[in-house]
């Protein structure tokens, strides 16, 4: 198992070999972060956001929690939203899910899971909404994976709805939100959707190659 000191003894490899590469690395990142997305994602530990999509420290402004959902209820996530577009004006809103989320899974079946069920209800929510989506014959691993898409696909419609990103848009803003549902079996992320202020397209395997 790792202990705690384990950790700090990592950080401090971790931090060498960075100087190492790049001797101004932590000297440059101090005084400025400029990303150009951000990632709205799980918070799986088996999703993280840097690492999937291969940028540095800097590189992505990050959000996460249960099943990557956006509420407007939620001030944290829109506070988020509203600092990367309006402060940091990134250029890309990336909502993103994975296949066989435990808290898309958990929002399908009957049982208590206590506090947690107050924030599935949105998941299910949408579960409500795309009901012609499920079939008899789909084994569970499906609905739940296809679940996974369409929460994915309502929650981008959800930041585009805010104020933030409405104002952004009447501003002039060409900021664009998108959908991307990632595996981890693989390792490969697929786009699902875009919005822009021109409104939702949903995105072909082409366009992904």
């Amino acid at each position: 198992m790792t202990e705690i000191a384990d950790l700090f003894a990592r950080n401090r490899l971790w931090a060498e070999r960075i100087k190492e590469i790049n001797p101004t690395f932590f000297s440059t990142m101090a005084e400025q972060q400029s990303p150009e997305f951000l990632w709205i994602g799980c918070s799986d530990s088996r999703v993280p956001a840097n690492e999937i999509i291969d940028l540095p420290p800097g590189g992505v402004f990050v959000h996460r929690n249960i099943a990557n959902v956006v509420v407007p209820s939620d001030l944290n996530c829109l506070s988020v939203i509203q600092y990367a577009v309006d402060v940091l004006e990134v250029k890309h809103v990336i909502v993103c899910g994975h296949y066989g989320c435990g808290g898309v899974k958990a929002s399908l079946d009957d049982h208590d899971h206590g506090l947690i069920d107050n924030w599935l209800h949105h998941i299910r929510d949408v579960a409500r909404l795309h009901e012609a989506d499920f079939t008899d014959d789909m084994s569970e691993e499906e609905r739940v994976d296809r679940l996974c898409e369409l929460n994915v696909i309502e929650q981008v419609r959800n930041v585009a709805n805010t104020t933030i990103l409405r104002h952004a848009w009447e501003r002039g803003s060409k900021v664009e939100v998108h959908g991307w549902v990632y595996s981890i079996a693989d390792g490969i992320v697929k786009g699902l959707c875009t919005h822009t202020a021109d409104g939702l397209k949903h995105d072909s395997d082409e366009a992904l190659s």
